[in-house]
């Protein structure tokens, strides 16, 4: 009788290793990702400057509840771009500078307007974030 639960014993801790590797797979950030940062219940990495890091915000983007992206009038990469995003009650959940021309956020399930303000140019966006969902949300702005 020994064998026959070492055997079952033995599947199911295989089976049991075989579901954490997949699944801390699908949450796992990429190396040339910049570091997370938080504010209240919002995580949120931006960046993008460079091959590596731009390939690297693309490659993990369907990872984060809402994307966005920066450009200037004819499409050139924008850094230095102040984000904010409020929730449906109009209060503030982030507040950043973007530190190139990607931003990845996670936030809780729900309506945002997200306000980006490159120079003079403001500009807002309305956003649904499912739970398990994802928003790409782009900005172009008029100004150099």
């Amino acid at each position: 009788m020994q064998p026959r639960t070492i055997r079952h014993s033995t599947a199911t801790a295989l089976a049991a290793s075989l579901v954490l590797a997949v699944s801390s797979r699908a949450f796992a950030q990429s190396p040339a990702l910049p570091p997370v940062q938080t504010q209240g219940d919002v995580s949120f990495v931006s960046g993008g400057i460079g091959h590596d890091e731009a390939e690297a915000m693309r490659h993990d983007e369907n990872q984060w509840p809402l994307s966005m992206g920066f450009f200037g009038p004819t499409g050139d990469y924008l850094a230095d771009v102040q984000v904010r995003v409020a929730d449906a009650k109009g209060d503030e959940v982030m507040h950043a500078d973007s530190r190139g021309p990607y931003m990845l956020v996670k936030l809780p399930a729900g309506s945002y307007t997200v306000y980006a303000r490159y120079k003079t140019d403001e500009q807002h966006r309305a956003v649904n974030v499912a739970g398990n969902g994802h928003q790409r949300v782009s900005f172009r702005f008029n100004v150099q």
